[in-house]
């Protein structure tokens, strides 16, 4: 039992876990960015989409499983961090190059990550919690969640900490991606390029996909 702890706790082991809670969070993110651009086809096909979703009666189990994803890949990170650190505590070192070599995203994803928590605390408070109005369509009352979103961003301060939050996760995305499939053995000199071709447009597309969101609903001017 002692050994199977050890195994369990090695470094390998951690940053694979992590890597794979990192790949199901990307694929909640990119689902969760085509669901959300219903909000620029109609008020309707969005408000249908969101209560499609919340009256689920899944939906909880869905929620802490996504939370179960998001805390542990966080602590993940953070326990794999301070181990690192703690193995290198010269605060003063040479860098070498290596052939995955050290860029802004990799080297500032411990702070873009913090960003992101913080952005979700405020999201979840803003909107989950937020004034509850209500539609009809065909009869069946919802939520209307178009007109709660464009109440929201009608501040430009929550637009641009909005838009912060989406280019944090953009650079946080772009390394985790591709450093996720190098931890679970994708790791070739012929796909690796490829790889990270593939990690840096899935990032892109998130982040300029989200930050567009608010922008636009800015540009409703009201509602």
């Amino acid at each position: 039992m002692q050994q199977l702890m050890s195994r369990l706790s090695s470094s390998i082991v951690k940053k694979t876990m992590m890597a794979i809670t990192g790949l199901l969070l990307c694929g909640f993110i990119l689902t969760h960015l085509a669901g959300n651009t219903l909000i620029i086809i109609s008020p309707k096909a969005f408000n249908i989409y969101g209560h499609t979703l919340i009256s689920n009666p899944f939906i909880y189990v869905a929620e802490a499983i996504l939370a179960a994803l998001f805390l542990g890949h966080m602590a993940l990170a953070a326990k794999t961090h301070l181990e690192n650190k703690r193995a290198r505590p010269q605060k003063y070192y040479m860098k070498k190059k290596t052939g995955r070599g050290s860029t802004f995203a990799s080297s500032t994803m411990p702070y873009t990550g913090f960003i992101i928590l913080v952005f979700l605390v405020f999201h979840i408070y803003g909107l989950k919690f937020g004034a509850y109005y209500s539609v009809s369509y065909d009869g069946v009352e919802m939520r209307d969640l178009y007109k709660l979103l464009i109440e929201y961003f009608a501040s430009p301060v929550t637009v641009i900490g909005y838009v912060i939050a989406m280019m944090a996760l953009g650079i946080h995305v772009s390394h985790g991606a591709w450093s996720a499939f190098q931890s679970i053995g994708f790791n070739h000199p012929k796909y690796n390029g490829l790889v990270k071709l593939k990690s840096n447009a899935f990032a892109v597309i998130v982040g300029l996909g989200f930050a567009s969101l608010p922008i636009y609903c800015y540009l409703q001017g009201g509602y």
